[in-house]
């Protein structure tokens, strides 16, 4: 009998940071249209690197979304909805996903379903408008 060898896709093969980055960010002008309507290439770019930092606390693609928005309302205070985006730094995200989620959940009043069906609309209308700019999203090995 030959050896199984399983390897996880995202994180050895590819790292899809970029592209679950780009996509929540592409989804969050889609849900929240007026908060980022002032947003520009170089505010998303920042919000982008400071995902590279804070991907770890991730467990389900739509959180993509949540973390792009208190990203920006922790930088952006004329639009800040959340409590707990006051004077945060990635450090606090890093160190307090698990109890800030719930928070933004509520005051933002979202649905989890509604986040994780239009994250993956987004992602899928991206995938089949553009695939070569999904891929190239996409870092791999």
């Amino acid at each position: 009998m030959g050896d199984l060898y399983a390897l996880d896709f995202d994180g050895v093969l590819c790292d899809s940071c970029g592209e679950s980055s780009l996509s929540a960010v592409k989804a969050a002008k889609v849900r929240w249209p007026t908060l980022f309507d002032g947003v520009d290439s170089a505010m998303e770019d920042w919000i982008v690197d400071q995902m590279h930092m804070v991907r770890p606390v991730v467990e389900t693609g739509y959180e993509n979304l949540l973390l792009v928005r208190l990203l920006l309302e922790a930088r952006v205070p004329s639009i800040r909805k959340s409590s707990a985006a006051e004077g945060l730094m990635v450090e606090g995200i890093l160190e307090n996903w698990s109890t800030i989620k719930p928070v933004i959940m509520e005051e933002w009043d979202e649905n989890r379903d509604a986040l994780i069906d239009l994250f993956g609309k987004v992602r899928d209308e991206w995938m089949d408008n553009d695939l070569a700019t999904w891929i190239g999203a996409n870092r791999c090995s």
